[in-house]
């Protein structure tokens, strides 16, 4: 709904105010309909505000309780907010907004860093307690809403993209190395709290840090599902399994519906959205705007998934908004959704959700969106071969199927200057896979895309794409309550049926079987994964731009082998690996780096 900015000064100078009103104003898109600035001593917050609950001025921020002693910029929504603050208000607190804002404020004076705990939502929150001086950030169960971080020995800013933080000054932008290695391995996935540079990190999903006046700070990790069998499921069937899913799926979606502007939903055709849609069908929603997007045919691919959107809207009787972008308005949207990235990622959808919102932010603030079904309930094609695969070579057979590339096959790609010896993203699944819980290779695969890869990709895209033309996308897959259960639930429950076999079942009694029985679908680009005419020329600029050139990222033999043959190499999932290396480039270039 937001973006937050802000600034703590660790060397007793007051904070740079105009550092922080230049990171705010950075995120205007984020929040076209307000800005604020708070400053006190060493501590400065910027906000920027999307108006979705509480309209009114009186929600606006930074908020400053006095009697309290607090203030704060919060980006996001708590969807129980109206059942906290009628606990809070039980507890003697009176509020004098209707915004889910001061719920997060009061709440913190309530419960202190366990505040976290009883939110039901998505939040980036910075709290400053104006006697201590300390600052608390936290972020989201799933890591729905971003939170960016900068320090050095004079300073820590923090902001809601990374493009924010650039603007404030004084970053220090050389590669990370080791993110490099992720970025070429993992399809621009960067695992937090790594960034693409050196001097910019982010705050952990699932994580509240508590900072000191003198820097000092301790981070408290509050949620991590286990992912193994509980007791009091013991004696549960399939049919139980599939009430429970479906009832928790109910509840998610029917949370966020909370809000005092329209809200939609981003209709693919596929079968998570068409869910939601059906959903909210069953629970009387009516009038319920709908919007799909579809583009050109190319390389023999089609470009649209209209038969199935179609079907769906006119089954539940939507408004249904149908758009369609020609190739020709692609290579100037290319461009608009790389600036509007956080971190570079080479998911073609990033241009697809760039041009859909920018078209449904006519209509409304506040669309759901089906993100996140796959990874928990394993609808990915590289489950299934792992169910057979034994605990202590799941490291080894999980990279097999998701990683792009080995990590021998760097050194064809990469200059010698910009490699590491070690093998950083091998190392990385590693440590997480050992973590205790996630009894089976599955289970530990599902574990690390649903809580870490699932973060720095689809989820991050989503929240980028949309929120840069003021548009808040919500999430029902990822209600922590329902990703709690299905973590719960057994392996061979959400393979069934292909993949995500709980989901299906909950979808016979609720769609066409032609929408359930489909081949699995994606927002297809296809002018971006055949990379021809202007959008090649787009990358080939780019590689051979003089700060490319400079930079040496890559060695210049890969480079005009690949150009020659543009569509040829691709990654171990399929995507364009020129693509892959020219997206960076593209980003590096577009802010400035």
């Amino acid at each position: 709904m937001c973006g937050l900015s802000g600034e703590l000064r660790l060397d007793g100078q007051p904070a740079d105010v105009a550092a922080v009103a230049r990171m705010t104003a950075a995120l205007e898109r984020r929040g076209p309909d307000g800005v604020g600035l708070f400053s006190a001593g060493p501590v400065a917050l910027g906000h920027r505000r999307l108006k979705i609950i509480d309209l009114s001025e009186r929600g606006a921020q930074p908020m400053t309780d006095p009697e309290l002693g607090l203030t704060a910029v919060f980006n996001g929504c708590v969807y129980n907010y109206q059942e906290l603050r009628d606990e809070l208000t039980a507890a003697g607190y009176r509020f004098f907004s209707g915004s889910d804002t001061e719920v997060v404020l009061k709440a913190y004076h309530r419960w202190g860093v366990g505040f976290v705990d009883h939110f039901a939502g998505m939040f980036a929150i910075a709290v400053h307690e104006r006697d201590s001086g300390r600052l608390v950030l936290a972020r989201d169960r799933l890591g729905i809403k971003p939170l960016y971080v900068s320090a050095d020995a004079h300073r820590i800013r923090f902001a809601s993209t990374l493009p924010a933080l650039l603007a404030g000054g004084g970053v220090d932008t050389e590669l990370d190395l080791v993110a490099l290695h992720h970025y070429l391995s993992f399809h621009a996935i960067v695992p937090p709290p790594r960034t693409i540079l050196r001097g910019v990190r982010k705050l952990p999903q699932a994580t509240v840090r508590v900072i000191e006046p003198d820097g000092t700070s301790t981070d408290k990790v509050y949620w991590r599902p286990d992912f193994t069998r509980r007791a009091e499921h013991a004696n549960w069937s399939a049919l139980d399994w599939r009430d429970a899913v479906a009832e928790k799926l109910r509840v998610a979606v029917r949370r966020r519906m909370v809000a005092d502007v329209p809200v939609g939903v981003l209709l693919s055709g596929g079968l998570d959205s068409s869910m939601i849609v059906a959903l909210l069908a069953q629970a009387g929603q009516t009038g319920l705007a709908t919007f799909s997007v579809g583009f050109d045919a190319a390389g023999g691919e089609t470009g649209d998934e209209f038969h199935y959107s179609d079907l769906v809207a006119e089954h539940f009787g939507t408004d249904h908004h149908q758009i369609l972008v020609p190739t020709v308005d692609l290579a100037p949207a290319v461009d608009a959704a790389i600036d509007a990235m956080s971190e570079p990622m080479v998911s073609h959808d990033c241009v697809a959700f760039y041009l859909l919102s920018q078209e449904v932010a006519k209509d409304v603030t506040v669309v759901q969106s089906g993100q996140g079904a796959d990874e928990v309930f394993a609808g990915y094609s590289w489950y299934r071969p792992l169910a057979a695969v034994p605990r202590d070579q799941a490291v080894e057979n999980y990279l097999r199927v998701f990683a792009d590339r080995a990590h021998a096959d760097l050194a064809a790609v990469v200059s010698p200057d910009h490699l590491i010896e070690a093998d950083a993203s091998r190392h990385f699944v590693a440590e997480h896979f050992a973590y205790p819980g996630a009894e089976t290779t599955v289970d530990a695969a599902l574990r690390i895309d649903s809580t870490i890869m699932l973060v720095d990709d689809p989820v991050k895209r989503v929240d980028n794409m949309t929120m840069a033309a003021g548009l808040e996308a919500r999430t029902p897959f990822l209600d922590h309550e329902l990703v709690e259960l299905a973590a719960a639930c057994p392996p061979e429950l959400k393979l069934a049926s292909g993949g995500k076999g709980v989901l299906k079942d909950i979808s016979r009694t609720l769609l066409p079987d032609e929408v359930i029985d489909r081949p699995k679908g994606y927002f297809p680009v296809p002018a971006i994964r055949h990379l021809s005419g202007p959008i090649l020329d787009r990358v080939a600029a780019a590689l051979h731009a003089p700060a490319a050139r400079g930079r040496g990222l890559y060695r210049p033999d890969w480079v005009t082998a690949a150009l020659a043959a543009p569509n040829e190499e691709r990654t171990n999932l399929g995507a364009n690996a020129l693509w892959q290396v020219g997206l960076l480039e593209m980003w590096l270039q577009a802010h400035g780096i």
